[in-house]
């Protein structure tokens, strides 16, 4: 297997905590620890992102069910955390493996030098042969800076860490058409290339315990892979699935680079060089992952062999799984924060015209803003929403103007037969300039008449191009989700 790949793991509170009688799962339990340390032995760096403090609780306290008072379920997380640890800690333990507690809220990423502080504390625990264990911070959140749900947490923990595999595990071992509950000709989804395409029953719903469900995972694994790193829904009392499917996909990896690579007969009177020749993206008939390669021409001198590899037909099949495959264009790093650490206060809506702009690297300025949406403060995040034009056609004569969305009946289709009005697109995140009640004065003008406006000027832009992320390229989601 290929060394120093990260491997994230998600695990909700039903896959761990008994349902009914809020028993740990020691069972399973056992067996993630045990995958969890031969993964760490093949040369993988581990992290688990672990819901169940609260079921946890609900047993130590004797309750039945988990309350809906904010302040009893803070308190339950307060006490289920220790338990929780504690059983993690003694598990590893017999394998002398080192494990850290991570708890984060929004909050606690919001601002890019804690962002920064919680990733580098990631890196060097890994450096260092620990698995980190993350959870929500029940403890203190509330609703306004709550990830929503831990597969979400699992996703943007995955992107801060630059992850190679996220597993998100479920009581399924994987998605299907329609219900396999109710339909046993339900057929399985192995691979998923484009999200926005995905046509899969998500009609399950999380435990009495939890608060995710397949929908939440669908979107976990949309921003996930829009970070690069590959995301795997499957069976969470099987967790010894991980370690077969990892090693089928990176065989699948190697097979395909060999199956690419063809070295070239030396040449006489040719410098000693090496010369790299792109070659086109294929794809394994039993993966279905696009994967690019470079040729390698040795030198004269060189004795360069590739390693004998089996054909990508010998590989066994790994367990029944779904796998959605990484962007192509990952967001990493600072935009990857702009897009997902930052919870947005507001909108701003620009015109195609500006949108050009920003896509060739310049900044947003208020000629290009048409509407603005929320209050918010100097400095706060915002999404970024491109209106098109409204286009009517009167017999041979094409009239165009701004439109936010909305026809004079309000229901987007506009009020005149031959008229189209295409509904606004997400496109972004922004770190802005001023606040709302200022670009609702500036928008529209140039920059040069700001001073005018406002009586000051702070930026010739509402929002500088450093501090704009895109969504990924062909992304059909409207941003983080719950924010």
């Amino acid at each position: 297997m290929k060394k120093g790949l990260t491997v994230v793991i998600k695990l909700g509170t039903s896959s761990i905590v008994d349902e009914h009688t809020h028993q740990p799962l020691l069972s399973i339990l056992s067996l993630i620890v045990e995958t969890a340390v031969n993964l760490r032995k093949d040369g993988y760096h581990v992290v688990i992102v672990s819901s169940g403090a609260i079921g946890t609780a609900l047993r130590m306290m004797d309750l039945d069910r988990r309350p809906k008072h904010l302040p009893k379920v803070q308190a339950l997380a307060a006490i289920g955390q220790c338990r929780l640890m504690s059983l993690w800690d003694q598990l590893f333990s017999h394998f002398r493996q080192p494990v850290a507690q991570i708890l984060l809220t929004r909050n606690d990423i919001a601002d890019r030098t804690q962002y920064l502080n919680a990733q580098n504390t990631f890196i060097e625990l890994l450096s260092m042969g620990v698995i980190p264990i993350v959870n929500e911070n029940d403890t203190l959140s509330v609703q306004e800076i709550k990830f929503g749900d831990n597969d979400t947490l699992s996703a943007i923990t995955a992107g801060m860490v630059q992850a190679d595999y996220l597993f998100l595990m479920t009581d399924v071992d994987c998605l299907y058409d329609t219900n396999p509950r109710k339909n046993p000709d339900a057929k399985p989804i192995e691979v998923v290339e484009d999200i926005g395409t995905l046509t899969a029953d998500t009609s399950s719903a999380g435990s009495s315990l939890g608060t995710g469900g397949m929908s939440t995972k669908i979107v976990a694994a949309r921003l996930a892979t829009s970070a690069g790193v590959m995301t795997v829904i499957t069976k969470s009392s099987k967790p010894g699935n991980i370690r077969s499917i990892v090693r089928y996909v990176e065989a699948s990896k190697v097979t395909i680079s060999s199956s690419l690579v063809s070295p070239t007969p030396p040449q006489q009177h040719q410098p000693e060089i090496q010369s790299e020749v792109p070659l086109p993206i294929r794809q394994d008939a039993q993966t279905a992952q696009p994967t690019t390669s470079t040729a390698i021409s040795p030198s004269p001198s060189s004795s360069q062999t590739l390693p004998p590899q089996p054909p990508a037909q010998t590989l066994q099949h790994p367990p029944l799984h779904t796998r959605f495959l990484p962007s192509p264009h990952p967001i990493r790093d600072r935009y990857f924060w702009l897009l997902h650490g930052l919870a947005p206060h507001g909108t701003i809506y620009i015109d195609s015209g500006a949108h050009r702009a920003l896509a060739d690297k310049a900044g947003l300025l208020p000629a290009g803003v048409v509407d603005v949406e929320g209050n918010f403060a100097q400095h706060e995040a915002v999404r970024i929403v491109v209106i098109a034009k409204k286009v009517a056609v009167v017999g041979n004569a094409v009239t165009s103007s701004p439109t936010n969305g909305a026809g004079k009946d309000g229901s987007g289709n506009g009020s005149g037969s031959g008229t189209t009005t295409p509904a606004p697109v997400e496109v972004g995140r922004a770190l802005v300039n001023y606040s709302a009640a200022e670009i609702r004065r500036i928008k529209g003008h140039r920059s040069t008449e700001i001073h005018d406006v406002l009586g000051y000027a702070d930026s010739e832009y509402v929002a500088l191009r450093e501090n704009i992320a895109f969504l990924a390229l062909g992304s059909s989601r409207p941003g983080t989700p719950g924010i």
